[in-house]
């Protein structure tokens, strides 16, 4: 498995009460870029406050970031704003799992976090928040024109009777 572009490991034994400021330098918003098919992020900040429950640790807080994303429809790149709230939550992992036995998964344990030992990468978990607040389909200002220009404006020359209706276009 690869090393994660940006990693922030939090010993669960070193939680404090003051919340967590996470700023990727260059370097890393650049590989998380790469990552998550961006031209670019240009500012990413997460703070997070930890709550630790045994060793169970709640985090919630904010994830702010400035990206620059290709349009979906021209291609061009365009600056996008995300804001969005990160709630997570870290438990330790599952020592052994029987083969061939059952187990039931709540609705609540598909978003844990599972961490070995006694850290978890609370920098790889943003990373993660910011690829899922990231709009694959995101249309810049100038997508209108560009279906314009290139005739993807009309419906119908999408549609699956397209063909057809060039036909009675031609007659």
């Amino acid at each position: 498995m690869n090393a994660p572009e940006f990693s922030l490991m939090i010993d669960v034994r070193q939680i404090l009460e003051a919340p967590v400021v996470i700023v990727p330098d260059k370097v890393a918003r650049r590989r998380l870029a790469a990552r998550f098919g961006l031209s670019h992020i240009t500012a990413m900040r997460a703070e997070i406050a930890l709550l630790r429950a045994g060793n169970v640790v709640n985090a919630s807080g904010r994830l702010n970031a400035d990206v620059i994303q290709p349009c979906a429809i021209s291609g061009e790149d365009f600056p996008v704003r995300i804001d969005e709230p990160v709630t997570l939550r870290f438990v330790p992992q599952v020592t052994a799992l029987v083969p061939d036995k059952e187990i039931e998964i709540t609705a609540a344990d598909c978003d844990d976090i599972e961490y070995d030992g006694t850290a978890f990468d609370l920098g790889e978990a943003v990373a993660q928040s910011l690829a899922l607040a990231i709009d694959l389909f995101a249309e810049g200002p100038g997508a209108a024109a560009f279906r314009a220009k290139h005739g993807l404006d009309q419906a119908a020359a999408a549609g699956p009777l397209a063909a057809l209706a060039a036909l009675r276009k031609a007659d």
